[in-house]
């Protein structure tokens, strides 16, 4: 079973990380496990990922072959056209092809989504889940 890690609070806070008006997203790279783990607010648009990405990419500890937990469950509005996903897809995702990637969806719109980015990444270690835990256990594995 996955353990809750919680972070002391004196590393908690130079550990998260926001993103984008209105916490967009906030990310914590965990060196220790390799891990990267983003959770998206409500309203996401194709520039608040590219900040998150941008992000990530200038953080010291992150490298691109580190696993993601993308959490994408709370997000009410999702405004990505096709082109945002190829360009996203294409220019702007920060890991390696090789990456454990596993998304966290509540709806068949967050699948979709995932789904897309999946395709035009071909991702080889990519899951969906609709459980945080789920998701854990696959990237523990």
């Amino acid at each position: 079973m996955a353990q809750n890690r919680t972070l002391p609070p004196d590393e908690s806070s130079k550990n998260h990380h926001t993103v984008g008006g209105n916490g967009a997203a906030t990310f914590v790279v965990d060196a220790g496990r390799k891990l990267v783990t983003v959770k998206f607010g409500k309203k996401v648009t194709a520039a608040d990922i590219a900040n998150y990405a941008s992000r990530l990419r200038d953080h010291p500890s992150f490298q691109p072959s580190f696993s993601e937990i993308c959490d994408l469950s709370n997000i009410e509005h999702l405004d990505l056209s096709a082109d945002d996903f190829l360009r996203l897809a294409d220019q702007v995702d920060p890991f390696a092809e090789d990456a454990k990637r596993a998304f966290v969806v509540r709806t068949q719109t967050h699948a979709h989504a995932a789904r897309m980015h999946k395709a035009l990444r071909v991702h080889r270690h990519f899951e969906i889940f609709y459980s945080p835990a789920d998701a854990e256990r696959w990237i523990e594995k």
